[in-house]
């Protein structure tokens, strides 16, 4: 396959336990985006867990779009019966064996473009890999503060890193939009760099 054919994989993440007041909400919200991302032609990559994730992927699988999920199991005995983790709504599982840690690295590393939902104590981590992988990053601003703890991380930070690479939106339709001009234009500088 010609490498400019090939479909960007956008990764989502966000917290695995959203039970707070506006569960349903995040819920539907987390499910609205998957089917954007859908709707753009995206392979959609995920940490194989609950919550936020996984109702990203519900929406994504049920419009017609590749789910590939990133499990930290070593199996699918592991996967379900150890880590307690579903497997609907995706058409691929890669099981790590690395633990939540290493298959936030393998998924970082596997995505084009990385999008934050809502997100519990382990978005920070999740973040701060995909920063240091240098890809396109976007936040989803919603009704919770993730949006605003990461920006508030990078906040002093500008001159050390390329802030152009990371956007901040709450349309998803606009953010995803943002995210593929931008994983191609990155796609394209790495394939430039790779052939001299």
């Amino acid at each position: 396959m010609n490498k400019g054919s090939q479909k960007i994989a956008i990764s989502v993440y966000g917290a695995r336990n959203t039970g707070y007041s506006k569960s349903f909400d995040v819920l539907e919200q987390a499910e609205h985006l998957g089917k954007v991302i859908a709707e753009h032609d995206c392979i959609v990559t995920i940490p194989a867990t609950t919550g936020f994730p996984f109702w990203v992927a519900k929406g994504a699988h049920k419009s017609g779009t590749q789910v590939i999920g990133f499990s930290p199991a070593v199996s699918e005995t592991e996967h379900s019966e150890v880590y307690n983790l579903p497997t609907q709504y995706m058409d691929m599982l890669i099981y790590s064996g690395f633990g939540f840690a290493g298959s936030d690295l393998l998924l970082s590393r596997s995505s084009d473009a990385i999008i934050f939902g809502y997100g519990g104590l382990e978005t920070v981590h999740e973040f701060w890999v995909a920063f240091q992988e240098n890809k396109p990053i976007g936040i989803l601003k919603g009704e919770w503060e993730t949006d605003e703890i990461l920006f508030s991380l990078l906040r002093g930070h500008e001159s050390t890193f390329d802030h152009s690479r990371i956007i901040f939106d709450n349309d998803p339709n606009r953010l995803v939009e943002q995210l593929i001009k931008k994983a191609k234009e990155h796609k394209a500088a790495v394939h430039h760099i790779e052939k001299k």
